[in-house]
């Protein structure tokens, strides 16, 4: 006891006061400044009051010197007696703003030791207490520990100021990006339009009957993620082998159809591009998961284990079971199953900050009516789904229900719930031989 009591939090006040003392001294430094620390890093309260008004300051643009940061703290509600000698002792003590990186990464290295505890004393209470499963309270300890890694707190109240300005540091790099798109682009523009690509924590489902081209339009998106824009993709494919899946992304790399590549029977042109698309899909981060039995659990820690990951595709949300579950289902329970697999993954793409789409079937109740186009209502076993969701679209084809319609290649993919804007529907080219869409004003013959 006497041990836990003379327990000192570690933190270094001369650190944190070096920070400040820079900042006003050489205000040139503050970007590099923010971009290393953020103010709930700070221990010692008014260093962290101070740094957080030069912070919001910066944000707006505003002028910084030690008189108009006074000013913006009793207009914040955090100046107290004694804060202006405080500040003026600051700036005497700092030796030089030159070093403020190395006093920045003293005060954010004191922060990861200080979270890394109180992580521990959280796991250790959880052993200690019982609360649950081995594996339940390994599942949470993993969480914690990559929240600390990711560099962000795990809950707790935020100030709106933080959050505001959060938001306008996002705003400032959507503007400077110049696109139109603020999330992830598919590779089919139409789309994108409407739901503004695929956002970080973005639980995005794509529903269809079977046969519709589920699969097809995800290993789309992932590949123009991978190879197109670079990003890391993790694809779990519960259905599919890991060599079906990247026939399918060959074919479509290289514009070959699927029955050549299945029967090797290859011209010597095809030979050259099928051979240009392996390099190219060779290069690019996808990595493919084909385990049958995965629990969200078990995708989760996986992802949590990709350096830079921009995109999670799980085919598909039917197949998948419960921690701890197994394959037997009565209809009550399965329901009950999908409704917490729904909500988890959308956890999961909070916790992991990146889009997470995922493959659904529908029921069979679009096949009786006349008009057989999917409605939010057709998702199979939950309304968990449809509650969950930030994206949901459904894929149909009239061709797939009448051979005789005048164009059976083309497909529509209904935006049924959108949290992002609207909803309609965007018509996309269906191409059979490669088992993929593209938009509708694209030709398949250009360059992907």
């Amino acid at each position: 006891m006497d041990e836990l009591l003379e327990r000192k939090v570690p933190h270094s006040a001369p650190a944190e006061q070096a920070v400040i003392g820079s900042m006003l001294i050489d205000p040139r430094c503050i970007p590099e400044v923010m971009e290393k620390l953020r103010p709930d890093e700070f221990y010692v309260k008014l260093n962290r009051d101070i740094y957080e008004t030069i912070y919001a300051m910066f944000s707006y643009s505003q002028t910084i010197d030690p008189v108009t940061v006074l000013g913006q703290m009793k207009v914040r509600g955090v100046y107290a007696e004694g804060t202006e000698d405080y500040i003026a002792e600051v700036m005497r003590l700092t030796p030089t703003a030159a070093n403020v990186l190395e006093y920045a990464a003293i005060v954010r290295d004191r922060c990861l030791i200080r979270r890394l505890g109180e992580a521990a004393d959280e796991i250790n209470k959880m052993v200690y207490a019982g609360a649950g499963e081995a594996d339940a309270m390994l599942e949470a300890a993993e969480r914690r520990i990559y929240q600390l890694r990711q560099g962000r707190t795990v809950g707790g109240l935020v100030p709106i100021s933080s959050v505001v300005q959060n938001v306008f540091d996002d705003l400032n790099a959507a503007s400077a990006s110049g696109s139109r798109i603020p999330g992830l682009p598919t590779g089919l523009p139409d789309l994108d339009r409407m739901t503004l690509g695929l956002n970080k924590t973005e639980f995005v489902l794509v529903a269809a009957r079977p046969g519709m081209g589920k699969t097809s339009i995800a290993l789309n998106i992932a590949l123009h993620a991978a190879l197109n824009e670079h990003k890391t993709v993790a694809i779990f494919s519960l259905e599919m082998s890991r060599e079906q899946l990247a026939l399918r992304l060959l074919s479509r790399a290289a514009l070959i159809p699927n029955q050549a590549l299945l029967t090797g029977q290859l011209t010597d042109g095809q030979w050259r591009d099928i051979s240009a698309a392996a390099q190219a899909l060779s290069q690019c981060d996808i990595r493919i998961d084909d385990n049958p039995s995965l629990t969200v659990s078990d995708m989760n820690a996986q992802c949590r284990r990709v350096p830079d990951l921009g995109l999670v595709v799980i085919d598909y949300l039917q197949l998948m079971q419960s921690a701890g579950s197994g394959h037997s289902w009565s209809n009550e329970s399965r329901t009950q199953a999908v409704s917490d697999i729904s909500r988890m993954l959308k956890i999961m793409a909070k916790e992991l900050n990146v889009p997470v789409l995922c493959l659904s079937q529908l029921s069979r109740a679009n096949e009786s009516r006349q008009d057989k186009r999917p409605l939010l209502s057709d998702l199979r076993e939950s309304g968990a789904i449809e509650q969950d969701a930030d994206v949901v679209i459904a894929l149909y084809r009239d061709g797939y229900y009448n051979k005789e319609c005048e164009n059976p290649n083309l497909a529509e993919a209904i935006v049924l719930k959108n949290r992002k804007g609207s909803t309609g529907t965007v018509e996309l080219l269906w191409l059979p031989e490669y088992t993929s869409f593209n938009s509708v004003e694209r030709n398949h013959d250009d360059e992907y």
